[in-house]
């Protein structure tokens, strides 16, 4: 370990204002705020959307002009690689372009927007070695061969062929990460990097970040809402509120004796993996500032709504000259469980394992290439495309990304309003009666109704995609990553709102997620995929409390702790590679044997792998 307490800090943040104009004036983005950030230190930025982290973050690499803001006041001073000392604030733009990547190195949040999707993954990478190291192609190439495998993408030689969209989330966020590191920047800034991750995958960048912070002495700001990476990753946290900072101090401090309001509740919106340990259901969190509501835990029934009987989803790749299908990629593999009327099944695994696609497989928005469905007595399998149609208003989806998801050129209150008009319910009076008594569920202010997409924060869009599966009152609703995305406190806002209700209405969740204490948090039933099988699945209490497959334990030793006397070491950490789903068309995929642990609790027999 390097020892770097003797120099000084390697920036110096001091009063930053950060101002947007818009047609009603400004509007302060960062109000004032100042911190230090030393050599080989992790400095933590913690606060929701809004609260000014990321700016701030864009303000160091003077990114935020290009999104409409201005520095309006205060310094930032950075030393330079080269020993020069720089107030970003006021560098001149080609400087800064020097600084950009050479310097400072950024990990963005979104690792699709952050790529470019007409270059290879090998042309970006070696686009900055070229620029800022002056090296040929060769050196350049065999430097970003040595990236890649420095954070773990497995096959790098092919993947560097290849083009962003061909990736997967968590590789596309490791190719976005290399960049980062490639010219061995002395600061790092880490903005969100693993909130659209798995859990292993998290665990892996962190460990990752944190060994290269280690070994090159690289300084990191590291941008998050998710307290249990805080715990995990810092050295110093800054909690930030409303463009403002209004607490520093060690993690230590942070976590065992926090001063202000906003971080103990903060906190106490985090889901803790073992808080369900010994109940039988699931119930919603205690947040500080809301009404002691009784907390009542969700029974839900014995009478199954959903059962899935060997399903399986498989996709064709073509190849050659006559695009024949040469293989096929095996997204679900004979998987079966079933859902009770008011009950909450949880699918966990990592990107790629097949859980969204089990999810769209049921409501066939992808179509299965065999297996049963039955929802309520129906056979969904067997009807026509009309009959489907119908069948959909029993059950809804809620989408990970609810920007995606929403129609940007549509009034809020029509977008919840759309179901009913598709399918003539809920005319005229009735139906704008509808719509707001559904703002009122999703707690959101009626004076949204006239609202766009673009004006509101994650948290509050995704409460309008549930609102809208509410619409036609399903029985089943499958939430594809549907918290993911959201700030700590909005997130627990909105698993509290999901099992309300739940309770009120008897929904039915199929809850598809990476987040293993949201999981825990929510659930009766979790079944955890791997590779397109299920591979473990029983009650929430057996799997977490008792898990029996190598792979959920390794899921589960893999899950950060909101705790920072709890750290996990990268030996923790021993995941193998994911063998490839993809699989020759003349290949027999075995049938999913399971063996029962205790009544009700399945563990896979069949090899897969693990």
């Amino acid at each position: 370990m390097l020892d770097h307490s003797e120099a000084g800090p390697i920036a110096r943040i001091n009063g930053l204002r950060v101002e947007f104009q818009t047609k009603d004036g400004p509007v302060v983005g960062v109000e004032d705020v100042s911190f230090d950030i030393n050599p080989g230190e992790t400095v933590c930025v913690v606060g929701e959307s809004g609260s000014g982290k990321s700016v701030s973050s864009l303000s160091l690499m003077r990114l935020v002009e290009y999104g409409g803001g201005e520095i309006a006041g205060g310094t930032m001073l950075f030393d330079r690689t080269d020993g020069s000392n720089v107030d970003l604030a006021q560098a001149p733009q080609d400087q800064m372009r020097a600084i950009r990547g050479n310097d400072i190195g950024m990990i963005f949040q979104e690792p699709m927007t952050a790529l470019n999707p007409v270059f290879t993954v090998g042309k970006q990478l070696t686009e900055g070695l070229r620029l800022h190291k002056k090296m040929n192609r060769a050196q350049a190439e065999a430097r970003a061969l040595e990236l890649m495998r420095q954070v773990r993408i497995p096959e790098p030689e092919r993947r560097l062929k290849q083009y962003p969209h061909e990736l997967s989330g968590g590789m596309r966020q490791r190719v976005v990460i290399a960049m980062a590191l490639a010219c061995e920047p002395r600061l790092l800034i880490a903005d969100e990097p693993t909130t659209a991750l798995d859990v292993t995958i998290q665990a892996e960048i962190l460990a990752l970040i944190d060994r290269l912070k280690r070994e090159t002495g690289t300084a990191v700001m590291f941008i998050t809402h998710d307290m249990a990476v805080v715990a995990q990753m810092a050295d110093r946290v800054v909690v930030m509120f409303r463009g403002n900072k209004v607490e520093e101090g060690t993690v230590e401090e942070i976590f065992e004796n926090p001063k202000h309001a906003y971080t103990k509740a903060l906190l106490a919106a985090v889901p803790k993996l073992g808080e369900m340990t010994g109940k039988p259901y699931p119930e919603p969190m205690k947040l500080l500032g809301t009404k002691d509501k009784e907390i009542v835990p969700i029974k839900g029934t014995d009478e199954v709504l959903l059962s899935v009987k060997h399903l399986t989803t498989r996709f064709p790749v073509t190849g050659g000259f006559l695009r024949r299908t040469v293989a096929n990629v095996h997204a679900v593999e004979d998987l079966s469980f079933s859902i009770n009327k008011g009950q909450t099944l949880s699918l966990v695994g990592e990107s790629g394992c097949g859980k969204s696609t089990a999810g769209r497989s049921i409501l066939r928005l992808v179509e299965p290439l065999h297996g049963e469905i039955n929802l309520a007595g129906k056979d969904i399998m067997a009807l026509s495309q009309r009959d489907l149609r119908t069948a959909r208003l029993d059950m809804q989806m809620i989408f990970q990304d609810p920007f995606a998801s929403l129609n940007p050129q549509m009034q809020l209150s029509d977008q919840v309003a759309e179901p009913m008009h598709n399918f003539g319910m809920f005319k005229g009076e009735e139906g704008r009666k509808r719509v707001e008594m559904l703002f009122d569920r999703v707690e959101l202010p009626r004076s949204f109704m006239r609202r766009y997409p673009h004006e509101l924060s994650g948290g509050q869009r995704q409460r309008v995609a549930i609102a809208r599966a509410l619409a036609l009152n399903p029985k089943l609703i499958i939430a594809d990553e549907a918290v993911s995305a959201l700030d700590v406190s909005v997130q627990a806002q909105v698993l509290n709102l999901m099992m309300e209700l739940q309770l009120e209405l008897d929904l039915s969740f199929l809850f598809i997620s990476h987040d293993m204490a949201v999981v825990e948090r929510v659930s009766h039933q979790v079944g955890v995929m791997y590779l397109g099988r299920i591979v473990e699945l029983g009650s929430r209490r057996r799997v977490f409390e008792n898990p029996q497959h190598p792979y959920t334990q390794a899921l589960m030793k893999a899950v950060p702790i909101a705790d920072p006397r709890q750290r996990k070491s990268e030996k923790d950490l021993n995941f193998k590679p994911i063998p490839s789903p993809i699989h020759p068309v003349t290949y027999k995929a075995e049938p999913s044997v399971y063996r029962e642990v205790e009544p009700g609790h399945l563990v896979l027999e069949t090899d897969s792998g693990y």
